[in-house]
Order: C-alpha cells, then structure tokens, then sequence
C-alpha cells in the first residue's frame, strides 16, 4: 500500500508481550523504506511499546495508524506525539 509495509498490532503490550511486534517491526524496516503500524487493534500499552516505536522511528521511515484513545493519550503524555508521524488511518499514514 503506498510502498509501505504495514504491520498490525492487536491485543497488550508490555515487557512481556512486545517482543512477536518488535520482530515485526523489525523484520518490516529491514525489507521495506517505509513501515506503517496499525495501532488500532491496541488494547494496552505501556513504555515497552514506546521504545519500541521510538526504535522503529530511528529505523525507518515509520508511522503509526489509527491509534486507539490508549496509545494516542500514552504518546500525548510522553510527549512522543511530537516525534512520531501518527495520522487517523492507514491509508494516511501510508500514502503520507
């Protein structure tokens, strides 16, 4: 979509749970210039997902989509809102 490789995120993330999407994400910059996930389907997420994401960014050309109320008001808070490129749908962030 766009070039972009976009890859889902569903369910919590934690110390205990990060690591299947940090392979992803990884897996994902490595074959791809641009990485798009798809925070939708995010039901929780605490500082283990922000590194994640704050990694994923310095990687490569990376965005987040449709993040849930959650992970919007946790980048809002850690001010990482001001980092990332969040856009309301996929297909924004990809085409972005």
């Amino acid at each position: 979509m766009h070039g972009a490789w976009v890859v889902g995120a569903r369910g919590a993330y934690d110390m205990n749970s990060v690591e299947p999407l940090a392979d992803a994400l990884r897996e994902a910059a490595e074959k791809s210039p641009k990485v798009v996930l798809d925070a939708s389907g995010i039901t929780f997420a605490d500082s283990a997902l922000l590194s994640l994401l704050i990694l994923t960014h310095q990687a490569t050309d990376f965005r987040v989509a449709a993040p849930t109320r959650q992970v919007l008001r946790l980048l809002q808070l850690t001010g990482v809102d001001g980092l990332l490129k969040v856009r309301a749908t996929v297909d924004e962030a990809a085409a972005a």
